[in-house]
């Protein structure tokens, strides 16, 4: 097993979140700031490697309802143009409310309101993910009938 990193792509910013080896927990990272595809890719590949990613997970902004939208539309573009340009596979996931989930807990944790909420929202889209998967390598659960 290894690290597995998720990215918040944003217009502006993206936020970035790292799995401990275990795949267990994820945890905020890093913002980058958004200034130029090359600058974003030349650090995401520093990351990578100094982290030892194996994966990337990057959120897909869906609507409630499940459909993709201009800005899932846009985040798809970014993020396969990205995804030619880095040495690990990329997974799309459904990150629906989770800068809404990253504020609720930076509010209960009682953190500055001002920070970006980027890598906060990124960690929450990677713990869904790491706990979906998990939970799939479980498989059902037996019945006790």
């Amino acid at each position: 097993m290894g690290r597995v990193m998720a990215l918040d792509l944003g217009e502006k910013r993206i936020g970035v979140a790292l799995s401990d080896p275990t795949r267990t927990i994820a945890r905020p990272l890093v913002v980058l700031p958004r200034t130029s595809r090359r600058a974003v890719v030349e650090a995401l590949r520093r990351l990578i490697a100094a982290h030892e990613v194996e994966a990337i997970v990057i959120g897909l902004p869906r609507s409630l309802s499940g459909a993709e939208g201009p800005q899932a539309q846009w985040v798809r573009r970014e993020a396969e143009a990205l995804a030619r340009q880095l040495p690990v596979p990329v997974v799309w996931w459904d990150e629906r409310l989770s800068t809404v989930t990253a504020a609720t807990y930076r509010a209960l944790r009682g953190a500055r309101r001002r920070d970006p909420l980027d890598a906060e929202a990124a960690a929450v889209i990677l713990q869904d993910y790491l706990e979906a998967q998990r939970a799939a390598a479980a498989g059902p659960e037996l019945s006790s009938e």
